[in-house]
């Protein structure tokens, strides 16, 4: 067991290192944003999976209850993950695009297209 949890660690810190790299060599907040909440989710993921197997493999050599309620708050932790995590990376880029920050290499932006035939047949 704890071969799997260093395993598991090891893969959990291994993506949110490159989270972090992504963070620091994409050009724009969109890119950044998609490599770093990709990353990150990935990587906090198998670090909680790594904590839950150490609750496990201590509640069974152990037999102490207070492990099992560890598992069960990181299982819980990893559904907020999941939700929060897409959640929040959604609203900063919706506030990016809404604020005109442009894509470093984009050609066309359909949204902004979109916006200016809306508002050009109601005026």
């Amino acid at each position: 067991m704890a071969t799997l949890t260093a395993v598991l660690l090891g893969i959990g810190i291994f993506f949110n290192f490159l989270g972090t790299v992504a963070l620091y060599r994409f050009p724009d907040v969109y890119t950044r944003l998609h490599g770093t909440t990709k990353c990150t989710t990935f990587g906090s993921i198998f670090t909680s999976a790594a904590v839950v197997v150490y609750a496990i493999s201590m509640r069974s050599a152990t037999g102490d209850g207070r492990f099992s309620t560890l598992a069960v708050h990181t299982v819980i932790a990893i559904v907020a993950l999941l939700v929060s995590n897409p959640t929040g990376a959604h609203a900063i880029a919706r506030a990016a695009h809404r604020s005109g920050v442009l894509p470093k290499f984009a050609v066309v932006d359909r949204l902004a297209e979109d916006e200016k035939k809306k508002g050009g047949a109601s005026a």
